[in-house]
């Protein structure tokens, strides 16, 4: 008598659910939503897989051995996604690999503090392991091989027990109408403005595609995203239609189109005409239709002046205290003060936030943008811009030079680049030291008799917060020991007490050299500090933080010395703004329509972007984990807006995509 699949099945699909509602509840704080039975669905054919598998060696320890390899190899994928989401608060990808070596030689600390803070999840994803290798069922003799090929019918004892080769191909079967069928009750799901069915067809977005689907569904459209990326759309080649001028590197000197708006001479309508390529067309096409942003009066305000242009580590809002910080209160007040600048989290922590402020481009999900970027031209860098305009562009960061490829992705954007072991030679510390990196960095480029511009990206802002582990917290102790916080909230403040002072020896050097006045520092976050326990952010909060927008709203400090009074936009915007808005205060050609970010101050309407599709307006706010619009409080929405402006949101996010995979700019002759 042979044994019935059915608790195999059971037992599997069971398993795969209990692991996705632990990772549903522990990240989201919940599981009863829709995506509930849709998860439930694309569990059934995993379960059935798994059967699949385990029927193929039905020999091995009775079968104990093969769902105990199975099932560990499924519960390592989700623990390492529970501690990654519960450090980084978002989920990886294959990609992610990649950098996987870099993370945990530096950042070992912050990973394990992960496993601690995840430990209540972790013990609970690994129960089923537990109960296959515990299996209170009698398993009498271990069956052989030997024994299998004598009599294919001999049952074993287990919860698993024996079962017949010959059903493994109805198994097979079952996993496949089983898969058809989960996927077509997603792609009837065609209601409300970002659709189950157009999360799954479109381009995978992590945090939605474990939400509505799962782990394993998201792993699997990875998985078919990697391959379809090889090979990868070959670069763009091409040259400007006759008589174009463009600006960059190889003609600098092109000049934008005389007018209102920030255009350059680029006829994109005839380009796509004329393209072959069906897809390039489109892009070009997209592109074309896109409205650019006016000149206006603030077009040159800063024309001539040196740029101190920053990604701070860590940095957000909370960082800004007028006591503690009063370096960063006065140049975040005395400026230009965006009172609803939002700082993005996009997928591969601090270099997709660089590359989103340096860029002015939405970074990919796939792939480490910023390095896939290194051979390409990015025309409208500030490096590349200012360096064309005779000015020495320099940028350095306090870390390992090496870290995240920077030594290669930096001197693309124009700079001469510089890093820990390339160039700066800082104190032994972790996280090593702002202040000292300003002080081996900017006396050397008041010496000279030409405006300069130096990009940094600060480290001493880095997460652990705590007085243990984290060096420019410990430093800065003392000075906190007032304060009525928890111990993580007194040490980020304090180890962002570090930039400040790094900010106020800029300031001091400054007025000593004279060029105070002809200075502009621009600096905003690479993301906010994600890493923190949440009773923390609510502690700065004042209660509990809404973690859809609320948790990425902080300060772009934007600041020159001659301002005489400060300048109030209350439009929102994000960090895809910065670059287009340095751009136009310098008075520098470019082409608003091929940046993804819009000039601040401009009349364009603001427009923040997430990683997930939601999006903030003027008029409202989607988000897209819920599905639900809501119009701000007496705003007159257009009919049918919130659906207009979601098909503008993806359509930022494909050409992004685009641009990057096919070297765009250089395709039209930059």
């Amino acid at each position: 008598m042979r044994h019935s699949h059915l608790p195999r099945l059971l037992f599997y699909t069971l398993s795969v659910f209990w692991m996705e509602c632990i990772v549903k509840s522990w990240c989201f704080g919940s599981v009863l939503d829709r995506g509930f039975w849709y998860t439930l669905l694309f569990c059934l054919p995993i379960g059935t897989a798994l059967s699949f598998f385990s029927a193929l060696f039905p020999w091995w320890r009775d079968n104990r051995m093969t769902g105990t390899i199975l099932l560990s190899l499924l519960t390592a994928w989700y623990m390492g996604q529970t501690i990654y989401y519960t450090v980084f608060k978002t989920f990886f990808v294959l990609d992610s690999f990649s950098m996987a070596g870099d993370a945990l030689g530096s950042y070992w600390r912050e990973a394990l503090d992960g496993v601690f803070q995840a430990i209540p999840a972790l013990v609970l994803l690994i129960l089923p392991v537990v109960v296959v290798r515990l299996s209170i069922w009698r398993p009498g003799r271990r069956l052989t091989r030997a024994d299998w090929q004598r009599n294919p019918s001999i049952r074993g004892e287990l919860f698993f027990g024996q079962a017949s080769r010959r059903a493994a191909g109805n198994l097979f079967a079952a996993v496949f109408l089983l898969q058809l069928g989960a996927v077509l009750a997603v792609l009837c799901s065609t209601g409300g403005v970002m659709s189950p069915s157009l999360i799954y067809q479109d381009p995978l977005i992590p945090e939605l595609s474990v939400s509505k689907f799962g782990v394993m569904t998201t792993l699997c459209r990875d998985i078919d995203q990697v391959l379809d990326r090889f090979p990868a759309p070959p670069a763009a080649e091409g040259t400007p239609a006759p008589g174009q001028a463009v600006f960059g590197p190889q003609n600098p000197g092109a000049v934008p189109e005389q007018g209102g708006d920030n255009l350059l001479s680029l006829d994109l309508d005839a380009l796509a005409a004329s393209e072959s390529d069906p897809a390039l067309a489109d892009l070009t096409r997209t592109l074309a239709g896109r409205t650019p942003t006016a000149k206006n009066q603030y077009t040159g305000l800063f024309e001539g002046k040196n740029l101190i242009f920053i990604t701070a580590e860590g940095f957000w809002r909370y960082a800004v205290h007028e006591t503690y910080t009063p370096t960063l209160y006065k140049l975040a007040n005395e400026g230009f003060v965006c009172e609803n600048f939002y700082n993005p989290l996009w997928w591969k922590s601090t270099t997709d936030g660089e590359y989103a402020a340096c860029t002015s481009l939405i970074p990919s999900e796939a792939v480490r943008s910023f390095w896939v970027a290194a051979d390409h031209a990015l025309p409208f860098c500030m490096g590349n811009q200012l360096r064309a305009l005779g000015y020495p562009a320099a940028a350095y960061h306090n870390h390992n030079y090496q870290y995240y490829n920077r030594d290669l992705t930096h001197p693309n954007m124009g700079y001469d680049y510089c890093g820990l072991g390339n160039g700066l030679e800082l104190t032994p510390t972790w996280p090593e030291s702002d202040l000292e990196m300003m002080e081996q960095t900017i006396p050397p480029a008041l010496a000279g008799d030409r405006p300069f511009h130096h990009y940094y990206m600060t480290v001493s802002g880095h997460m652990n917060y705590n007085f243990s582990t984290n060096d420019m917290s410990i430093k800065h102790q003392a000075e906190v020991a007032d304060l009525d916080m928890s111990e993580e909230a007194r040490a980020y403040l304090a180890c962002n007490m570090e930039l400040d002072q790094a900010l106020a020896y800029v300031l001091e050097q400054l007025e000593a050299a004279g060029e105070l006045e002809n200075t502009v520092i621009c600096m905003s976050g690479d993301h906010y500090p994600y890493a923190m326990r949440p009773a923390t952010w609510n502690e700065f909060y004042g209660g509990p933080i809404d973690r859809d927008f609320e948790i990425y709203r902080s300060t772009l400090i934007l600041w020159s010395g001659d301002m005489k009074e400060p300048v109030r936009v209350e439009k929102p915007c994000s960090s895809l703004d910065i670059l287009p808005t340095l751009l136009n205060l310098f008075g520098l050609p470019y082409d608003a329509r091929l940046l993804m970010g819009r000039d601040i101050l401009s009349d364009a309407p603001g427009l923040v972007v997430f990683s997930n599709r939601s999006f903030l307006t003027d008029l409202g706010r989607y988000n897209a984990r819920t599905d639900t619009w809501t119009p701000t409080p007496g705003a007159q929405v257009p009919d049918g807006y919130p659906q207009a402006v979601f098909q503008e949101v993806r359509d930022l996010f494909r050409c992004s995509v685009e641009i990057l995979e096919r070297d765009y700019y250089r395709y039209l002759g930059f």
